[in-house]
């Protein structure tokens, strides 16, 4: 049996902050330049289109409903003509390409939700997953998602799984990933995460955060994870800033999120992006993945499932289903279960 090995490329890279427009064209151009350096794969950071919302840490909502209208306003479709501009990009340079968005539909104008789409390098979406539950402060922004998008893709680079931020820490939805064969998983985070004044509280670690999960992750499952956390740039930081000076000091005492590859093993096998906006690299080699399982393989002998049963709701949430005397449950069901037609 031949196991895939391929180079992959995490952009630790910002937006133009809420821009969608100018977003994407950066992305397509980190894409083509990621194929011209050999890579086959590109993991992009959370919410890259059109930008993380930092500000719900940094000021009441009273004074952020701009910010909001504006997120809303730049937010995409995954139907629509940013993500087909991105996804054609991905077929030209034979690329899979993992994007974080924030998600806006047609049945609200202000139903947002952190989503995030694994495009094969055919340019086909291959899943769409909306983040299960925000975390904290995002409950301000971000509407819940559901289990349609917990699914693990077979690919001609391995099968490939995806978690956004927190979902990492939780481990049903990681296992769900594991118990379908996960070999290459994708962890996509902010560009920082206050969760304190640092002036009276000592502040959230990204980045041992990061590295607790991401090799947890890794060695649970023997496989690879990589991490891309988005980059706050000057531009950001001093809208921010002039906001709210406050919004100045809390950032710079916020640890920053980072970008890693970690092995089967647990620990890194690229170097740690955390200061400096770019692309990092890695080589993959899924035969480093067998071994390890002789230790401890949870989707296989290493675990008790006459003990331990895990049921998983894929079906895609709506705010309405309509039922003609034509249609049947099976019919709604297989129709939810579509991700193509997610409203």
């Amino acid at each position: 049996m031949t196991y895939p090995a391929f180079k992959a490329a995490l952009a630790h890279v910002s937006p133009v902050f809420l821009n969608k427009d100018a977003t994407v064209e950066k992305s397509c151009s980190l894409i083509r330049e990621a194929a011209r350096n050999g890579a086959q794969m590109i993991v992009f950071p959370e919410t890259y289109i059109p930008a993380f919302p930092v500000w719900c840490a940094l000021q009441a909502p009273i004074h952020n409903h701009d910010l909001f209208c504006e997120l809303a306003a730049n937010s995409i479709k995954v139907d629509g003509p940013e993500l087909a501009q991105i996804a054609e990009t991905a077929r030209e340079c034979e690329m899979f390409v993992s994007m974080g968005f924030n998600e806006g539909t047609t049945v609200s104008d202000g139903c947002i939700w952190n989503a995030n789409a694994l495009i094969g390098d055919d340019g086909n979406i291959l899943c769409h997953h909306r983040k299960i539950v925000p975390t904290f402060y995002e409950k301000l922004v971000w509407s819940p998602g559901d289990g349609a998008g917990l699914e693990v893709c077979a690919t001609r680079l391995g099968r490939l799984g995806m978690l956004i931020c927190g979902e990492n820490t939780n481990p049903l939805a990681r296992f769900t990933l594991l118990a379908q064969g996960e070999q290459v998983h994708m962890s996509t985070y902010p560009p920082v995460w206050p969760s304190h004044d640092p002036a009276v509280h000592e502040n959230y670690d990204l980045k041992n955060a990061i590295l607790i999960r991401a090799g947890a992750h890794s060695f649970e499952g023997k496989l690879f994870n990589l991490v891309a956390a988005g980059y706050l740039d000057q531009s950001a930081f001093d809208l921010l800033k002039q906001r709210d000076p406050d919004s100045a000091r809390i950032l710079e005492g916020s640890p920053r999120g980072i970008s890693v590859a970690i092995g089967p093993n647990g620990t890194p096998i690229s170097e740690i992006m955390q200061a400096d906006e770019g692309l990092l690299y890695a080589d993959i080699d899924l035969s480093q993945c067998v071994e390890p399982k002789q230790l401890h393989d949870l989707a296989g002998g290493y675990n008790r499932f006459d003990i331990f049963q895990l049921t998983v709701d894929r079906r895609a949430q709506r705010p309405i289903r309509f039922q003609t005397e034509h249609s049947s449950q099976n019919d709604e069901t297989s129709e939810g279960d579509t991700l193509t037609f997610r409203s």
